[in-house]
């Protein structure tokens, strides 16, 4: 698998699960819908981290998210730069 196409892949996973995450977030309770999207923020820093996702890349895809569903809520997701050697 290449990069970008490992890269593509991710993305496209990305937004499947905040778009998942957007239908059902109605049927939970508030704390539980955002610790849902915590660990979707938490899965994307690492993608970051092990370059299988770009930084630039995935912060357009949580703006899209909010964009496209503003009932999720809003978690920081401070994106790594690069993994520590």
């Amino acid at each position: 698998m290449t990069e970008l196409s490992r890269c593509e892949r991710t993305s496209r996973l990305l937004v499947a699960r905040l778009d998942a995450l957007a239908s059902v977030v109605s049927q939970l309770r508030h704390a539980e819908a955002e610790r849902l999207v915590e660990l979707a923020s938490i899965a994307t820093m690492h993608a970051v981290a092990l370059e299988t996702l770009q930084a630039e890349r995935a912060e357009a895809i949580w703006r899209e998210a909010h964009a496209r569903h503003p009932e999720l809520p809003e978690v920081v997701v401070e994106l790594p730069e690069r993994i520590a050697a």
